[in-house]
């Protein structure tokens, strides 16, 4: 085919209908737009918190790491005399509160080195006197070094005095000098100065080594013999631990993304149809002036490539936009919470840019094949003279519900490297096993509709039940927009359902009391057991409830598990349990683990697990709960056994009942007046934790809610743009029915009738395959992802508007566009025939 012809047809079609191209376009720009901003966003927080790791780390060959609480320090000395390490790098590091100049408490790390090993292990770690004189500064115990993040946050200045949690006590220190680490806020101090102060007396976290040349890591390992609760850990696994916590999510949001061009290409199957379609007569003539039918093929896709390349490039400019924002209101994680302490800035690569521009021109070839195909079958000759052949049989059901039936086996289908890909194959299965199936609901529900015997109504019901294929055409991004915003908001319901029952359930009290925000600093800031009971006899306070907080690690390469020691007299009562709980033995330890701990450890009711508490400790699970704090794990042990495992009598969360009548403020002022520092302890009545923690689900949900947006957006405008271009190829049919005597407004109500009858049918088939797909999500995504249950919960009032208004809209639409084409050019449009 020539390219000059090819180029002009294109040209002449673009040029004719611009507003039809430009929705597809637009379709495919916000597709890609929203699938590559989030491509962005995941791959510079994860690489900006990667690399704040890596200057925290350095990098060793080997780390050999123990539990938060860290391990003897005996160790150290047999790793460093071994033969296979070339240099053996102790360190102390944990997290702390600092006050800021304002007062206010500041999170941040502290790194506790030996200056005099850690230069080959850790550069950007090593101290920066600002004091020339001062070379050997960084072994003097009272000096501390900034890196630019906890300057920033704390005011500090060198010279100045900082002042570090320990319990209840504030530790004095001097600003001496910066080091070059960047990422969260921290501070590198000596490391006996970090033992002493901090309540690491002969223990360390981590060594880090650099081995000799040739050295076998694996027989180093086995020499050590390291002891329960220490691991040698391999360079770039602390990365990949990291990759790991927000895995899950991240490919979720990607998936959910991808969703906006997966609707786009349906759209573009919608438009580029019935531009197929109004084009007939054109490649009729030109298949009788000799264009082939792979030529009239060729013509479509080439069509469908620019107009997908085109919008791509648009939608990639537009992401990369959203992503800048995103960073900038949203932080790295998009509401997450996994990236906490960065402030990533966007990082643009090639082979990104490269993916989603040939993604979305992919869609726009995928949403084109089918029409393209229409047009290589077509009959040049038949089609010059107006003639066809009516599909008067009914469509075939077979391949629609092959593929639900597809759907429906993959949704059963477990987890692919612990993600749920099968079930994500299944969403696509169901809803494009829906789409075939519309023409064969038209026709069923219309063959079900007894003939009227006004003319009116007779000719808008067979002419929607001859043109099926139409329906198709017009009806199939109205079915994908509509089950996937249907299917997002069950979904989005049921869990907002499910955490809010859960927060009634795990806020029994009246008012609660922390000493930390994280589970990091806990070990830091914490309260004495005299403190609870000092609160208990404070006027107003009924009762207090005293939780031990702490992190576990369970497992090579997975994140940390979350232990809750607390009083459990009934389980039942205290923790919203899945299914029912074991009676305790006498004599041994019971634990209450969250469905996390069973998919990811195998922690099934009455098994046995290890727990690397005081050098290893047996414990039976009794029960199950529900937990939608924690997506990697929790252990819940009653205080006294966790007490009597470890002697650990610290604490880190108050739960308070008030007497009737106390007032919420005078307690607070009461308790703070018990602490040698008022910001020692943060305070939440029920109702404000409540606020707080479904705000923070909305802010992790936003993402969803801007989806179901662009997805009903795109919907609405898809119907728009096929039902709009259908009336304006119907100019002649609408001539000739004036001619026979009908007036303007009858062609207005048949069009809009023949819209009413195929949305229907597209409304009704989009409503029942998105309670399917939110079956899939609740069901399968969430448990596969998450680790958690939910049931599922179908806002009826909101779905039914949200069907209302997407039917409203088309037939509106085909009301007004019917308006517009029935006029006088209509009738003249006849003449052509003449």
């Amino acid at each position: 085919m020539n390219r000059h012809l090819l180029a002009s047809l294109l040209w002449r079609e673009w040029r004719h209908h611009p507003w039809r191209h430009g929705v597809a376009l637009l379709a495919v720009a916000l597709g890609v737009a929203l699938a590559y901003s989030v491509h962005l966003i995941n791959s510079s927080a994860l690489s900006e918190f990667s690399a704040a790791v890596r200057a925290a780390n350095g990098e060793p060959d080997l780390t050999i790491r123990g539990q938060r609480e860290g391990f003897d320090d005996a160790l150290y000395e047999r790793v460093a005399i071994d033969a296979a390490v070339d240099v053996a790098s102790p360190v102390v590091e944990f997290d702390t509160y600092a006050a800021a100049a304002d007062g206010r408490r500041i999170a941040l790390r502290v790194v506790g080195i030996d200056v005099l090993r850690i230069a080959p292990v850790a550069a950007t770690l090593l101290p920066r006197p600002a004091d020339d004189t001062r070379a050997m500064a960084g072994l003097d115990p009272r000096l501390v070094f900034l890196n630019a993040a906890a300057r920033a946050q704390t005011g500090a200045a060198d010279g100045s005095v900082l002042m570090l949690q320990s319990g209840l006590e504030k530790r004095r220190f001097e600003v001496a000098g910066s080091v070059a680490a960047g990422g969260q806020a921290m501070l590198v101090m000596d490391v006996a100065a970090a033992q002493t102060g901090f309540g690491y007396d002969g223990r360390l976290t981590r060594i880090d080594l650099r081995l000799a040349p040739g050295a076998d890591r694996a027989a180093l390992v086995a020499r050590l013999a390291l002891p329960a609760g220490v691991e040698a850990v391999a360079p770039g696994e602390a990365e990949q631990r990291i990759s790991n916590l927000s895995r899950a999510y991240r490919v979720n949001l990607t998936v959910l993304a991808l969703v906006a061009l997966f609707v786009g290409a349906f759209l573009v199957f919608s438009v580029v149809s019935l531009s197929v379609a109004q084009r007939t007569p054109s490649f009729a003539l030109l298949g009788v002036l000799g264009l082939t039918a792979r030529e009239r093929r060729a013509i479509v896709l080439v069509e469908c490539a620019a107009l997908g390349a085109a919008g791509s490039l648009i939608g990639l400019a537009l992401g990369a936009a959203m992503a800048v924002l995103a960073l900038r209101w949203m932080a790295g994680d998009l509401g997450g919470g996994y990236f906490p302490g960065i402030t990533p800035t966007v990082s643009f690569g090639p082979v990104g840019a490269l993916l989603f521009l040939a993604l979305g021109t992919a869609s726009a070839l995928i949403g084109g094949w089918w029409p393209a195909k229409q047009a290589e079958r077509l009959s040049p000759a038949m089609a010059l003279k107006g003639l066809g052949t009516p599909q008067q049989p009914a469509p075939p059901a077979a391949p629609g519900l092959a593929l639900l039936a597809l759907g429906a086996a993959l949704a059963f289908a477990p987890p692919v490297f612990g993600l749920p890909l099968a079930a994500y194959a299944a969403v696509a299965a169901l809803l494009f096993g829906g789409v075939a199936l519309v023409p064969a609901v038209v026709h069923a529900l219309l063959a079900g509709v007894a003939a009227p015997r006004s003319a009116l109504p007779l000719l808008a019901l067979q002419r929607a039940r001859f043109q099926r294929a139409t329906a198709t055409a017009a009806v199939s991004g109205v079915v994908a927009s509509l089950a996937l915003s249907v299917a997002l908001t069950v979904m989005v319901a049921s869990f907002r359902d499910g955490v809010s029952h859960w927060l009634d359930s795990m806020l029994p009290a009246d008012l609660y009391a922390r000493s930390a925000a994280t589970s990091g600093t806990a070990d830091q800031a914490w309260l004495p057991p005299a403190f609870v009971q000092a609160a208990a006899g404070v006027p107003g306070v009924q009762r207090v409830q005293a939780t031990r907080q702490r992190t576990l690690q369970m497992a090579e390469g997975r994140p940390a598990v979350a232990l809750m020691a607390r009083p459990v007299a009934d389980a039942a009562a205290a923790l919203p349990l899945v299914g029912s709980a074991l009676p305790p033995r006498p004599g041994e330890t019971g634990v209450w683990v969250s469905e996390a701990m069973v998919d990811l450890y195998g922690a099934q009711v009455g098994a046995t697990l290890e727990l690397p508490l005081a050098g290893g400790t047996t414990v039976r699970v009794l029960g199950v709960w529900r937990d939608y704090a924690r997506q990697f794990g929790s252990i819940v042990m009653d205080a006294a056994d966790y007490r009597r495992i470890t002697g650990d009598e610290r604490i880190n969360d108050l739960a308070l009942w008030l007497a009737p009548g106390a007032e919420l403020a005078a307690v607070q002022t009461r308790l703070r007046a018990l602490l040698p520092d008022a910001a020692m302890l943060e305070f939440a009545a029920t109702g404000e934790l409540r606020v707080l923690s479904l705000r923070i689900f909305d802010r992790s949900f936003a993402v969803t809610y801007y989806l179901q947006a662009v997805a009903i957006a795109i919907g609405l405008v898809g119907i728009a743009a096929s039902l709009s271009a259908q009336v304006l190829a119907r100019r002649k049919e609408f001539g000739l029915l004036a001619h026979l005597g009908l007036t303007r407004g009858q062609v207005i109500v048949l069009v809009a009738g023949e819209a009413a009858a195929w949305l229907a049918a597209g409304v009704l088939v989009g409503l029942a395959l998105g309670l399917a797909v939110s079956a899939v999500l609740v069901f399968v995504v969430n448990p596969q992802s998450f680790h958690w249950t939910m049931d599922i919960v179908v806002p009826a009032g909101r779905l039914a508007a949200l069907a209302a208004a997407v039917l409203a809209a088309g037939v509106a639409t085909a009301a007004f566009s019917a308006r517009s084409a029935a006029g006088r050019s209509a009738v003249l449009s006849v003449k052509e025939d003449w």
